[in-house]
């Protein structure tokens, strides 16, 4: 009888320590998703945007143009830089209203 309790009692302590576990991990990951969530709303209402897939892929792509254009005005290229600025400007024109 001894035996049996303890090892109902270990098996509810090594459940309970798991349970805490796996909810630690499930808080924590609801507490990134609704940052993250939240960090994408506050940009896109700032900008202007949508809070489309398609929206933060155009803005990431802009802004990529907008830095190669500044990597080509730091290597005196001037053509270059004013093409990239143009199509980054142009390409951020589209989605923020």
């Amino acid at each position: 009888m001894h035996v049996e309790s303890f090892f109902e009692w270990l098996g509810q302590a090594v459940g309970a320590v798991i349970r805490f576990i796996v909810e630690a991990l499930s808080g924590l990951s609801n507490l990134l998703g609704n940052a993250g969530g939240n960090f994408v709303e506050g940009l896109s209402r700032t900008l202007g945007m949508d809070t489309s897939l398609i929206s933060i892929v155009a803005l990431i792509l802009g802004l990529m143009l907008l830095y190669w254009a500044i990597r080509a005005f730091m290597q005196a290229s001037l053509i270059v830089g004013v093409i990239w600025m143009l199509v980054g400007l142009w390409v951020l024109s589209w989605i923020i209203h």
